[in-house]
């Protein structure tokens, strides 16, 4: 018989508050059209956006996280000294270590909670929010931050027409804390290596250590580029739209509820036309609310999610209990979908 004590966490958890943070500057598509052959129409009718926000030097990874987690800990009606761990998903934080988590947890006031930071791409909030879930069930944790944050735009190649239109920066968090009632539905998540090509780092930061110009590519003034994210377009349209609405089915199975009992879908703003056709392929009702937060916003990877969560709750398009399917995917290819009850 063992004789370690069984964990003693409350029986579910639940999002308790939410936050986020975009960069003041505003990026609309004429910007964009500066370093690419393309047009305003094109990038609208390929991908929905219009705008996005992109980071000044002193919007860093670490500022826009404690901006966004400061509004959720006020959402949550905690304080920061309840907070047992900070999570933070990101791509972007291009310090190797220590942890961007550890330095947000010390500059909003958190103590001494558990810190640290995933890789998995768009995908991350739900895979934090996984991760936080089960530490407040396990009871290793009452209160967990949970934070998607990137600066997408010093990744972003200007000169490549597929992807220099997609990418934003932002910053979304959300609190994570007991519940007395199921509020997080059992997550589908998984991954597929063999397509991880699909969406990569054009080349390593150990390639650029060693500066073998033959092996880098270079810009139009013949400059090694920095590293940055590309992507095979049709690869993953067809990945994301066939086998996503698929995952996002077995979300909503695992979860015992029917596209019926839905009130709102966020799935991560990758491309509209993605979300119109997994609209579609899953059969939502009219009555179910959808975000469609990348006409401003853009791509922000881990934090899209997290950010189109908290504009639908500050707009009154979705409202506090309703019932809602999140789902993220992406580089890896990774992806987690759950069921969640809004805060």
């Amino acid at each position: 018989m063992s004789k370690i004590k069984p964990s003693k966490g409350a029986p579910y958890a639940r999002i308790l508050g939410v936050g986020g943070y975009r960069p003041t500057r505003v990026v609309p598509n004429e910007v964009i059209l500066e370093t690419i052959d393309s047009s305003d129409e094109w990038i609208r009718s390929r991908s929905g956006i219009v705008t996005r926000h992109w980071a000044s030097d002193e919007e860093t990874v670490a500022m826009m996280s404690i901006e966004a987690s400061g509004k959720a800990i006020a959402a949550a009606g905690i304080t920061p000294e309840q907070i047992g761990a900070v999570i933070v998903s990101t791509v972007s934080h291009f310090k190797q270590t220590p942890a961007v988590a550890t330095e947000i947890a010390h500059k909003i006031g958190a103590g001494r909670p558990a810190a640290f930071d995933i890789s998995a791409g768009c995908a991350g909030f739900g895979y934090g929010l996984t991760l936080a879930k089960g530490m407040i069930v396990e009871g290793s944790a009452e209160h967990v931050l949970v934070i998607g944050v990137e600066r997408l735009s010093d990744l972003t190649d200007l000169e490549d027409r597929a992807t220099a239109f997609l990418f934003g920066d932002g910053a979304g968090a959300v609190v994570v804390g007991p519940s007395q009632v199921p509020a997080i539905g059992p997550t589908v998540w998984g991954s597929e290596g063999d397509k991880s090509e699909t969406i990569k780092q054009t080349v390593s930061w150990n390639e650029l250590h060693i500066g073998d110009v033959s092996n880098l590519p270079l810009d139009s003034k013949g400059e090694i580029k920095f590293p940055a994210i590309t992507q095979e377009g049709q690869a993953v349209f067809r990945w994301a739209v066939y086998e996503m609405a698929k995952v996002a089915q077995q979300a909503l199975e695992a979860a015992g509820i029917s596209p019926e009992d839905l009130d709102v879908f966020i799935p991560h703003q990758a491309n509209m036309r993605i979300i119109d056709s997994m609209v579609k392929t899953l059969k939502l009702p009219e009555h179910v609310t959808v975000a469609r937060d990348i006409e401003s916003t853009g791509n922000t990877s881990a934090a899209s999610i997290p950010l189109a969560m908290e504009r639908l709750l500050a707009t009154g398009q979705a409202k506090s209990g309703d019932t809602a399917l999140v789902i993220g995917f992406g580089a890896g290819l990774v992806y987690a979908a759950t069921v969640v009850t809004l805060p």
